[in-house]
């Protein structure tokens, strides 16, 4: 009688419960990469859209929050798109003559081209287009980390009030990949094509890098790759460069042989 009643309430239990309970088994792995570092801190977080494996590495500071710098630029692209700052990729923002530390910043820009050598003036003109209460609602509704945009309308995200963690940037751009952002589909189809930088016949690489430039104190690379197997999502941040974040992620994904 007494094993008939705790079978009942195992079943309750199993329809109450449904995914948690078949999702017990699951736990994040760790991520043995330590040597890519060089003896820098950082963290990287990969997971598998499909079956949702995790990898980890450093797990404390993968929820520790830092900046977004330059990565921001996928979720202002979003917003730009879904508030008509910008009509479409191709839109072009004419070059204001400025000299600015990068030579491939000192010429007009589209949206896409802005993306791809990461003209910060292209993004910060956008965003004061965008307006503060647009870029607020819409920073609020992804839920991008700490959702704080109190620290400057065109810079908040860079060194400044906006943070998010490795965890969260993975989430992030784990929403993008499925178009689960609130955001027109053709909007995150058109940012995910924008942030393509490796296409191979095996894997098709997308990613956005950041970095701090007031000291390259900080650097991150975030982004996906798509293979004929699986989806990955990742995100790494380095006390260095948004180029050795890239370099760390790509030599992960061989290693994990992601990639070839």
């Amino acid at each position: 009688m007494l094993r008939a009643v705790m079978l009942v309430i195992f079943s309750v239990l199993l329809i109450v419960s449904g995914t948690n309970v078949s999702n017990a088994g699951q736990e994040t792995k760790s991520l043995n990469i330590q040597e890519l570092f060089n003896g820098k801190e950082g963290t990287m977080v990969l997971k598998s859209v499909r079956t949702h494996k995790m990898y980890v590495y450093n797990e404390k500071r993968s929820r520790e929050r830092f900046t977004p710098e330059s990565t921001f630029k996928v979720a202002n692209a979003l917003i730009g798109l879904q508030t008509s700052a910008v009509r479409d990729e191709y839109e072009v923002k004419r070059w204001d003559g400025t000299v600015r530390e990068f030579e491939n910043w000192n010429r007009d820009h589209s949206l896409a081209s802005a993306m791809r050598e990461s003209a910060i003036w292209f993004y910060q003109d956008m965003a004061r287009d965008i307006g503060t209460a647009n870029m607020q609602e819409y920073v609020t509704r992804m839920k991008y980390g700490n959702q704080d945009i109190s620290g400057g309308s065109d810079s908040f995200w860079l060194n400044s009030s906006l943070k998010i963690s490795a965890v969260e940037q993975a989430d992030f751009i784990e929403k993008l990949v499925r178009e689960r952002l609130p955001f027109n589909e053709n909007h995150q189809k058109t940012v995910k094509r924008m942030m393509i930088q490796d296409e191979q016949d095996a894997y098709t690489l997308h990613g956005k890098t950041g970095t701090r430039l007031s000291d390259f104190g900080l650097g991150w690379y975030t982004g996906f790759v798509e293979t004929k197997k699986d989806t990955w999502v990742f995100a790494v941040n380095i006390d260095g460069s948004g180029t050795s974040a890239k370099n760390i992620a790509v030599e992960a994904l061989r290693q994990k042989k992601i990639i070839k």
